[in-house]
């Protein structure tokens, strides 16, 4: 026999348990719990686990900054590798995060956050290690291994995007989503000045071998450094990795996209009450009748104008962002050098220590003053201006400040007086990146689209802001040496200058996200989000 629930307040007017009136305020209702749940240790927990992942990221990413000049010193010629080595050292891990954006933000929709969390950490773990463990032969240039082995690290970083902030957005209550969401991306940060604090550490540490070296031809300490600067990136992932893999499904999957009402409640009640959701595998399950994914739905909804122009704005807003991220971010050592900050005076050996010291003692000066800062800012104040804003207010900042860098770029380099003017104009645009576009980049995508195609889009636009990147890294290496060595890096920072203010065209294009639900967001009726139900029991009958 059928159940019902009353409707309204009409005593006479009742309806099946199953209709789509029922269904639908059952959804509703468990949705309202966790935006409206209170900050607690599960909220904390995920914003930890999703946060260490990208710590790694970070690390994994910008330790071979320095850690290309080492490979400089042991396998170059005249102590540096030349233009493709040093490209391709670099622009693979851009490359293989691209192609893992794309592959784990489709597959999350497909197969589930929590199926997918944990597989991309694994492959960054093995890949860091096989670079770590990379050797020479007369077949294969290490240099060679090691771009295969960053392409592979780079494909699981990719998957770390999507994931993570998708994970960390449909767990998040609706006040501090902003917050949690930016608190993981701000562990990049701390990723990228670890890195530098490592090499300086290890470079600390072998002053006495290098010094003891007996020519820059032969520099072993050097072999032994960069090894251990990258290798050490895989520690934090393997420490991450139980709780990466023992995270629970977001309620807002097993709802929307695997369709299975009375799981997501029950394990919402579990979430919020601090308890481990359970998943009676024994159980029917009735499917409720929901918008499923397909290429032909993907095709209606984003063919929509409304919609389109939503994707086309984080997607082009991240490639013009990481145009100028990983063009500084890839290359403070060179950029460094070029202004002549801290370039050794020393010859030989010491001159090698003097060279790796000075890069370190660089690298944390950009990060500790713009960075870091730059994060932590966007903590405070991303609930209480909105998304919006912010990204506009930092796209605005950096097309002045790059303007300012490329077009004063000889009168900023003329003196060391100057130099330091420069130092910290290239701090203050690390903040405004990190303050701006760099953080809302990542929040936005991970809001405003459909559960259903939550992590897919949110690939997409990550992809594009990788794409930024790999033309940001190969622009840097083509044409850093025209006219002379590193005489058009003011030019460079000129176009930075330009795609920062197409940056600003593209934020008009999104809507604000701050203080809305995430259903509320996707431009979809969830008044008559659910039909009713697309299955019935099964009775099976014993012999």
């Amino acid at each position: 026999m059928a159940s019902y629930h009353e409707k309204g307040s009409d005593n006479d007017s009742q309806v099946p348990a199953n209709s789509g009136y029922v269904l639908d305020s059952r959804r509703r209702a468990a949705l309202a719990e966790v935006d409206n749940a209170k900050f607690s240790w599960f909220h904390a927990k995920v914003c930890i686990v999703a946060g260490v992942g990208f710590f790694t990221d970070a690390y994994d990413i910008f330790a071979i900054n320095i850690a290309s000049t080492m490979l400089g010193y042991v396998y170059g010629k005249s102590q540096k590798l030349n233009k493709q080595q040093d490209l391709g050292v670099k622009v693979a891990t851009p490359v293989g995060t691209l192609c893992g954006q794309l592959l784990f933000g489709w597959l999350a929709d497909v197969l589930g956050r929590k199926k997918m969390y944990g597989v991309e950490l694994m492959i960054i773990i093995v890949a860091t290690f096989a670079q770590a463990l990379s050797g020479n032969a007369p077949a294969v240039h290490i240099i060679g291994v090691l771009i295969v082995w960053r392409f592979i690290m780079g494909i699981g970083i990719g998957g770390d995007y999507p994931l993570s902030a998708v994970i960390s957005s449909e767990f998040a209550a609706t006040k501090i989503r902003g917050r949690m969401m930016t608190a993981v991306f701000a562990s990049q940060g701390w990723g990228n000045f670890t890195a530098s604090l490592v090499a300086f550490i290890i470079t600390s540490a072998y002053k006495k071998s290098i010094l003891a070296e007996s020519s820059v031809t032969d520099l072993r300490s050097v072999d032994f450094m960069w090894r251990l600067l990258i290798g050490l990136g895989a520690v934090p992932g393997v420490i991450a990795l139980y709780f990466r893999l023992t995270i629970p499904e977001t309620p807002r999957f097993t709802m929307d996209i695997e369709r299975n009402l009375d799981q997501a409640t029950a394990d919402v009640q579990a979430v919020l009450a601090g308890r481990k959701a359970q998943v009676d595998e024994d159980a029917f399950i009735q499917r409720i009748d929901a918008p499923k994914a397909s290429w032909a739905d993907f095709r209606a909804h984003f063919g929509q104008l409304h919609n389109f122009k939503i994707l086309f704005g984080t997607a082009y807003s991240w490639f013009a962002l990481d145009i100028a991220f990983y063009g500084l971010g890839l290359n403070s050592a060179i950029i460094l050098q070029a202004i002549g900050f801290g370039n050794a005076k020393s010859t030989g050996v010491r001159a090698v220590y003097d060279n790796l010291h000075n890069v370190c003692v660089g690298n944390l000066i950009l990060s500790a003053a713009g960075l870091i800062p730059g994060y932590w800012v966007t903590f405070l104040f991303i609930d209480k201006w909105g998304r919006k804003p912010i990204q506009l207010m930092g796209f605005i900042m950096l097309t002045i400040i790059f303007v300012i860098l490329g077009f004063g770029y000889d009168k900023l380099t003329s003196t060391p007086g100057n130099t330091k003017a420069f130092v910290f104009l290239y701090c203050l645009a690390n903040f405004f990146q990190n303050f701006g576009p760099n953080t809302t980049t990542f929040v936005i995508p991970g809001e405003i689209f459909p559960t259903r195609y939550r992590s897919t889009a949110h690939g997409i636009s990550a992809a594009s802001g990788k794409l930024g990147a790999i033309v940001a890294q190969v622009g840097f290496s083509q044409l850093k040496d025209i006219g002379g060595t590193n005489k058009f890096v003011k030019h460079i920072l000129e176009i930075f200058a330009f795609f920062m203010l197409t940056g600003i065209g593209s934020t008009l294009l999104l809507p604000e996200t701050m203080g809305k639900s995430l259903e509320e967001l996707s431009n979809e009726d969830q008044q008559d989000f659910v039909k009713g139900t697309t299955t019935k029991p099964i009775v099976s009958i014993a012999a």
